[in-house]
């Protein structure tokens, strides 16, 4: 169990799963630099985040909704939980609360707005799957679905919280904590997917792959070695 000042963003496990020096430069390094894709994504945030609470007979929507897991040392929120009224759970069930002011037991259903389309690699799916760990913490019952939004399909993606995104999700989790502790970025290597990365210029992955960012200044720039 971790400390709450030993929680790591939630949203980091995203920034990872795509690329753990893009995680270290954002979240060791500081730095941060937004191109046309990220600009897209926030305003589609801020926009999901500027709602108000919905409520519709057996349906009610919450919006930015504090989250954290002191087993897998994280902290961040959730862009939707969607409850469903249901029937009472059974103990095998385990899948409903009750929550303050509202009668009967709700299922939630986290939702995750995100710009563009599905991504060839699972970071979008970890992150939401992180969010419902969170919940499954905080809450004591058991998630199995949410959901991906898409901005440019304009349409939502159901995606199950199998053992396999689960163990993916908590490994990610580790990993990043062990990162965080090392505090060292690690070295740049050249991918296809560079070429979204709004860090791309700071980076330099066709450069230095391989090398030290020191190590390639002093040699390059100042013409010594480090």
């Amino acid at each position: 169990m971790y400390a709450d000042d030993d929680l790591l963003p939630l949203s980091g496990l995203q920034h990872l799963a795509f690329c753990e020096r893009q995680w270290a430069l954002i979240h060791l390094e500081g730095q941060w630099e937004e191109n046309r894709l990220t600009a897209e994504g926030r305003v589609l945030h801020e926009r999901v985040e500027d709602g108000e609470q919905e409520s519709r007979g057996n349906f009610l929507i919450t919006r930015s909704v504090r989250l954290r897991s002191l087993r897998l040392g994280l902290v961040g929120q959730a862009d939707v939980i969607e409850w469903q009224r249901v029937e009472a759970p059974t103990p095998q069930e385990s899948n409903a609360v009750r929550l303050p002011a509202r009668e009967g037991w709700w299922r939630p259903f986290p939702v995750e707005y995100k710009r563009g389309r599905p991504k060839p690699e699972r970071s979008d799916e970890v992150q939401l799957c992180a969010q419902a760990l969170c919940l499954e913490e905080m809450l004591g019952l058991r998630i199995n679905q949410g959901a991906l939004f898409y901005g440019q399909p304009r349409r939502r993606m159901e995606i199950g919280f199998d053992s396999h995104l689960r163990s993916e999700t908590e490994a990610l989790a580790k990993r990043m904590q062990a990162l965080f502790q090392a505090g060292r970025t690690p070295t740049a290597y050249y991918e296809s997917k560079c070429r979204n990365c709004s860090l791309q210029g700071r980076c330099m992955p066709k450069v230095t792959g391989g090398r030290s960012i020191v190590r390639y200044l002093a040699r390059e720039v100042f013409n010594t070695d480090s």
